[in-house]
């Protein structure tokens, strides 16, 4: 709930029901001698003896932090949890959940770097002066408009060139000092294609050559340049985000996503093939926006069936990862994205995919292993693992997870059954039913809203229904 103070400035009010035994712990240091705050209101305010610090741990195994300097209260009551704040620009708070009290926060903060500088920014002229910018072989050096979140609206901003090693070398300094040194150990690396307006290649000049010459080469620089930087800075594990890629990527730690991509089946069904293919490219870290980047509508029935759907696909990527620009009619506010804003039904479902890659994180984390010792993609065509079978060379909308998963994505409105290849030379078993299932054969499998048809390899054991 949201009341106008000013032009800026909002009271605002966020309400959470109430679950039945529940118990809150934290928020600070406070005088009222109660060790369960459930019952309590707590003033978010900081005075002699009182210590405002807005995060709880709840019995149920999660803990809540609102994320707001403002001054308000938090009323933790038998009938709902409100948090409220007396004036503020935005509403903003993060959940995180474990199976202990220790694990819940268990979570390290990704810093998003764009590869841009802007001609306000203070180390602008340096950049330029020294040739550490992407130029132009004509016309004006402005590579990129984009609208910013301060008062100025439109910034022109230039590209840094990483095919120069001093370039790397400048930006990874200034990372460093902002970021690394205060214990950022993970970064997402957006709009490295580079994101660029508009895109005429040969009109672009890089330190290795003209654009059109060098130009894919981009991303897989800008990934090195970080790579090298943490290593350097003594980090002994390297893994950042980014949005291309070129070949040798993954050798500088680049986990790829495939972009801003529509929120739609159709645009499902492509993410499955387009995730085999960059599998078979090298590149073995690798995901999606859950739920596609742009269009997405919580309150339809059909994106919360397409989330459903996308969600049991994403089990099984090697990341796993929500991300999108839900409801959203500008650049500054999008709708909500938690795995609860999409009704009680998805919910439910959703809450069980999430406690599924809990239960295959081993699993997975021995092919991740396996990725970065021999190369060998987490997710992968069936042929990668049949190759004898010609069928598998056929197969686009499948895929195995390791040797003992196959998974067959549901990408069709409305679906709850598909055809499932199963390949030859090996027994199959259904996961969620444990029935035996015969290789080299086509059969037409069920596919509830629950859940998508998963087949274990031979007599390979994994808990994919709980039960092992």
């Amino acid at each position: 709930m949201y009341r106008s103070l000013s032009s800026h400035l909002y009271e605002a009010s966020v309400h959470f029901q109430a679950r039945e035994g529940e118990r809150f712990y934290g928020l600070g240091q406070h005088q009222h001698g109660l060790f369960d705050q459930k019952g309590c209101v707590i003033e978010l305010a900081q005075d002699n003896t009182e210590v405002a610090i807005p995060f709880l741990v709840s019995s149920l195994g999660y803990g809540f932090l609102w994320n707001n300097p403002a001054i308000g209260r938090v009323e933790l009551l038998a009938n709902g949890t409100n948090w409220h704040a007396e004036a503020t620009q935005e509403i903003d708070y993060l959940v995180t959940s474990g199976d202990s009290p220790a694990e819940i926060m268990g979570v390290e903060v990704m810093v998003s770097v764009w590869p841009t500088v802007s001609v306000n920014n203070e180390s602008f002229a340096e950049m330029r002066s020294r040739d550490l910018l992407v130029k132009s072989e004509r016309g004006a050096g402005v590579l990129l408009d984009i609208t910013d979140t301060d008062t100025r609206g439109l910034s022109y901003v230039h590209y840094y060139d990483p095919t120069n090693p001093e370039a790397r070398k400048f930006i990874w300094e200034k990372v460093k000092a902002h970021y690394h040194n205060l214990g950022i150990k993970i970064f997402w690396l957006d709009a490295c294609e580079p994101e660029i307006r508009p895109h005429h290649p040969e009109n672009l000049r890089y330190y290795l050559g003209n654009g059109a010459e060098v130009g894919c080469i981009y991303p897989m620089l800008h990934a090195q340049g970080f790579y090298e930087g943490m290593i350097a800075a003594g980090q002994k594990e390297v893994l950042n985000l980014c949005r291309s890629a070129w070949a040798g990527s993954q050798r500088w730690g680049a986990a790829v996503w495939s972009g801003d991509i529509d929120s739609t089946f159709a645009a499902l069904k492509v993410q499955v093939t387009s995730g085999l293919n960059m599998a078979m490219s090298g590149i073995p870290w690798w995901t999606t926006d859950i739920g596609g980047f742009y269009g997405g509508n919580t309150e339809a029935a059909t994106f919360r069936e397409l989330i459903v759907r996308w969600f049991q696909y994403a089990v099984f990527c090697p990341l796993f990862r929500l991300h999108g620009f839900r409801n959203s009619w500008n650049i500054k506010q999008g709708g909500p994205n938690e795995v609860w804003s999409y009704g009680e039904e998805a919910y439910a479902i959703l809450a069980e995919q999430l406690r599924l890659r809990e239960r295959l994180k081993p699993y997975v984390l021995a092919q991740m292993r396996l990725a970065h010792e021999k190369g060998v993609p987490p997710m992968r065509p069936l042929f990668f693992d049949f190759p004898k079978d010609e069928a598998c060379w056929t197969v686009a909308d499948e895929l195995l997870l390791g040797p003992d998963l196959l998974v067959a994505p549901v990408a069709e409105q409305g679906a709850r059954s598909r055809r499932v290849y199963l390949p030859a030379g090996t027994s199959w078993r259904d996961a969620w039913t444990d029935q035996p299932a015969k290789g080299g054969e086509w059969l037409e499998a069920d596919a509830p809203l629950e859940h998508i048809p998963v087949y274990l390899n031979g007599e390979a054991k994994l808990p994919i229904n709980g039960e092992r």
